[in-house]
Parts: C-alpha cells; sequence; structure tokens
C-alpha cells in the first residue's frame, strides 16, 4: 500500500476506479462518482474465486480486469484526509492474495481525464483463470458457493449495478441472458436478482 502512495502529496484527493463489486458496495466514503471508461483492459471474471464466491472443491469465479480491450465503470473521488483509512480498507479487500496488481492509469470521465488507482488482473497468479467456453463459465457460476452466498448472486448483483448506473457491458449481458435460459436446469439457484 505504501508503494502506491508513495507518490501521494497528503491531504489531496485520490480517484479510484470501480469496475465490479466496488461500484454496488464500494465501503469507503467519496466525494464525487463519475462514469469512466479505462483502455487496455475489459472486465472479465477471470479470477477463481475460493472462499467468497466458491470453496476450494468447488470454485467459483469473480471479476478482474484482464488485458486488452476497455472498460466501462466507475471513478470514486476520495477527500484528501480520508485516503489513509480508506486506502487501508481497500488493500484489505483488493490485495489480500496477490492476485491483482495495483496500478494509477488514466481514465476518461465526461469532466476530463483522471489518473486512478486501478486494480488490475495479476496474470501470473494462480487462480487467473483464461477465458473458458460459456458451458463450463454458466456451470461454475451456477454450482459455486462461498461465505459471502452463491456465484450467481455476485454475477446478477454487478450486471444489475450496472444497469443501474447506466453502464453498458455487452459480454455481461449476453452472459446473463445465457443463464437465465439456462435456469431451468438449475432449479436450486435462484436468480432472484435478474
Amino acid at each position: 500500500m505504501q508503494h502506491s502512495l508513495q507518490h501521494w502529496t497528503p491531504g489531496t484527493d485520490v480517484w479510484v476506479y470501480g469496475y465490479g463489486s466496488l461500484i454496488w458496495r464500494p465501503e469507503f466514503d467519496f466525494l464525487e462518482q463519475r462514469h469512466a471508461r479505462l483502455h487496455g483492459y475489459h472486465r472479465s471474471l477471470c479470477l477463481w474465486s475460493h472462499i467468497n464466491r466458491g470453496t476450494p472443491e468447488r470454485p467459483g469465479v469473480v471479476f478482474g480486469l484482464d488485458n486488452g480491450g476497455s472498460c466501462r465503470g466507475m471513478a470514486f473521488r476520495i477527500a484528501g484526509h480520508e485516503v489513509p483509512e480508506a486506502f487501508d480498507a481497500l488493500w484489505r479487500r483488493e490485495m489480500p492474495s496477490g492476485a491483482y496488481i495495483p496500478r494509477w492509469l488514466p481514465c476518461h470521465t465526461e469532466h476530463g481525464m483522471v489518473n486512478a488507482l486501478v486494480f488490475v488482473m495479476n496474470r501470473s497468479y494462480q487462480g487467473y483463470v483464461p477465458r473458458m467456453p460459456l458451458e463450463q463459465l454458466i456451470h461454475v457460476i451456477y454450482g459455486a458457493h462461498g461465505i459471502n452466498g452463491p456465484c450467481i448472486e455476485y454475477v446478477m448483483e454487478t450486471a444489475e449495478a450496472l444497469k443501474r448506473s447506466k453502464i453498458e457491458d455487452k459480454r455481461l449481458q449476453s452472459l446473463v441472458q445465457a443463464l437465465q435460459s439456462s435456469s431451468s436446469l438449475f432449479p436450486s439457484s435462484a436468480l432472484h436478482t435478474a
């Protein structure tokens, strides 16, 4: 964490980029939020979850920012005096395993460019998931359940949050349609958040 803050001037506001659960559960106070586009990365279910949304025996998947393309998300401005506390909470949440790499990257917003802290996928991490076939992904999402609930709930909650925030993600929308079409094959899994 200290390495990422080494160029920060104490007391100045900081931007953080959210692309998944940070959009619907930021867990820090912020002064402002803006729609933001990040180039060079895309939102992807590319990280195995053995605890939060799955188990070691039946892992789920969670979102990461994988290489290539672009991603529409949300940039949050954190007040300078709250940065140390907010970053401490962010590190506990995003960096317990080394799955992500924190980077300062330019994000395009409706009011100009902001330099934001972005957690991108560490492709050399053992839990990195290269793109899997759709049928396999559907089985993983429906079959996994961790301490924070079912994997299907996490995926649908993220899709709903993006929709509420008027953020379009065609790949995720297609996945949601495929999940809804397959729901009859998984009667024990409710799509109550759809």
